[in-house]
């Protein structure tokens, strides 16, 4: 969701050509999966578009490219092939050292969807404070 929500959010803030924005898994689960169908549901509600996505495994390559790596919680910060400082806790761009609320457990997409929102806006803001 957190893909598609930021650039939902670059796009209304009429900033989306300053960022590339993309997701990736830290393990091979998911690999080649679309998105989850409770979470495209979330994402049709809150009017966000979306379009087909196949999961892949973060590459050393993508980490060299990209300037942050944002992860929704501390065991994908685990997973990650390098941790640096362009690596942080989603949750802690909103001010909360959290894990951003797992859907996979407690099927409350809503509550994810929440965190993931703030958190997004939140990291929108940041970068857009520092221009």
């Amino acid at each position: 969701m957190a893909e598609y929500i930021f650039k939902y959010l670059t796009k209304e803030a009429g900033v989306e050509d300053r960022f590339e924005v993309a997701s990736a898994a830290v393990s091979t689960e998911e690999i080649g999966n679309d998105i989850y169908p409770p979470a495209k549901l979330k994402l049709r509600e809150n009017h966000i578009p979306f379009g087909p996505h196949h999961a892949h495994q973060i590459s050393v390559q993508e980490y060299d490219y990209y300037d942050a790596i944002i992860c929704a919680d501390k065991a994908n910060i685990a997973w990650l092939p390098i941790r640096d400082e362009k690596t942080s806790l989603m949750m802690k761009w909103a001010g909360e050292n959290r894990d951003v609320s797992d859907p996979w457990y407690t099927r409350d997409f809503e509550a994810a969807y929440r965190d993931i929102y703030t958190a997004c806006k939140a990291i929108l803001n940041s970068y857009l404070d520092k221009e």
